[in-house]
């Protein structure tokens, strides 16, 4: 799946390019520099790649889905629709600006249901945040009309799908924002790194600003910037940037080799009777990270992979009972084990969304498998993998019917 595999010279050419000048700071130090401005050409190469008028690169995903929802004006009291199926910094993020998060059932797109969306809004509902995880997007014409008929935010994160398209765009480009993440299991990354992206110039600035102490960036000093906002310290050094240049040259590279060996391995699948795939509302636009399908039953889930592990088949996410994935699993934030303070009100919604029932997403997710899809793999390889996933699958299914 990630471009770590691939790391090699163009990676290194890039931050050489950083280490003899010196220069470790994005902002700044003008002369000293030599015209070398890696993450002002990340930047630009993401707007370019992508479509998009404007791109904030900061430290993480995390950083940017915060600085996002900030530059929104996403608040305290804030209602944020997530998904029940995510990474914990979703909900991190929307916390950190003093919303609520407000987790809502997937279907088997694996991200959100658009009719639990549409019953979760209230008069306090700011934005529908859909994830588009493991690859693949949600149903995004379904839930920007939902956000468009409320009057509220389609904020995207599309950390985990990063080249992903839907009906022709790119996932995290369609919303009032988008955000990628580019740590070091992306599909391209900096090591560490993330990026807003936006077609709403006042939210640029406002994210730019909100990501570097407030600096208004506008003048040639950086001491003498006004700060007409306050602002945190979410910034990228070049040195990550200059990783994340060469990856973003080499995206159309590693999308190529994952979707060629995602496509076998998901050939090899469906020849087993029993299992069902993933829905993909655009199978276009999949960037083939990984091959999720659904077992008949849980118990069957856990016996494969069982039998995956026992022999030897690395790679394969049993999510449902992942610490960090899936909501049965956050158990820090369904206690309310923080290290700081909650206002009150906050701390009362998020205990109280958090310790919902997910009936419908736990029938979904206890049922669900996800192989991870290597750059690195050969058609031999590939092929050899997706024989041997789908003997074992046939072997547990058969045995489970004895």
């Amino acid at each position: 799946m990630p471009g770590y595999e691939l790391f090699g010279a163009q990676e290194r050419k890039e931050v050489n390019d950083v280490l003899e000048t010196g220069i470790l700071m994005r902002y700044g130090f003008d002369g000293a520099r030599n015209g070398m401005w890696k993450a002002k050409e990340l930047e630009a190469a993401i707007c370019e790649k992508f479509g998009v008028a404007h791109t904030q690169l900061v430290s993480s995903g995390t950083a940017a889905l915060t600085a996002a929802m900030a530059a929104l004006g996403i608040g305290a009291g804030d209602e944020v629709i997530m998904p029940t199926f995510t990474f914990v910094a979703s909900f991190e993020a929307v916390l950190s600006v003093g919303a609520i998060p407000v987790p809502v059932d997937i279907d088997e797109t694996m991200t959100l249901d658009p009719k639990a969306v549409a019953a979760a809004i209230t008069p306090k509902t700011k934005a529908v945040m859909p994830v588009h995880m493991c690859g693949s997007m949600a149903q995004l014409d379904e839930l920007k009309a939902i956000c468009d008929a409320n009057k509220i935010f389609l904020l995207e994160d599309a950390c985990q799908a990063i080249g992903g398209t839907y009906k022709g765009k790119h996932l995290g480009t369609i919303g009032d924002a988008g955000t990628f993440s580019f740590d070091f299991v992306k599909i391209i990354t900096c090591a560490e790194g993330g990026a807003v992206m936006t077609n709403n110039k006042e939210v640029y600035h406002k994210a730019d600003q909100y990501s570097d102490h407030g600096h208004d960036h506008m003048g040639k000093d950086r001491g003498a910037d006004l700060h007409p906002y306050l602002g945190y310290n979410f910034r990228i050094s070049e040195l990550h940037a200059a990783v994340g240049l060469a990856q973003v040259r080499r995206l159309e590279e590693f999308l190529t080799l994952q979707r060629r060996n995602h496509a076998i391995i998901c050939d090899a699948l469906k020849g087993v009777e029993g299992i069902t795939m993933r829905q993909i509302p655009d199978a276009a636009g999949d960037t083939g990270s990984f091959a999720s399908f659904f077992m008949p039953t849980e118990e069957m889930a856990r016996e494969a992979i069982k039998a995956l592990q026992a022999e030897g088949v690395a790679g394969n996410f049993y999510w449902y009972d992942n610490n960090w994935h899936y909501i049965r699993k956050w158990q820090h934030l369904q206690s309310g084990s923080w290290m700081n303070r909650f206002y009150d009100e906050q701390k009362k919604q998020v205990l109280h969304y958090a310790n919902q029932a997910f009936p419908v997403s736990d029938a979904i997710m206890g049922r669900c498998i996800s192989s991870s899809i290597s750059l690195l793999w050969d058609e031999a390889q590939a092929k050899e993998r997706g024989a041997k996933i789908a003997a074992i699958l046939k072997k547990v299914i058969v045995g489970a019917a004895v």
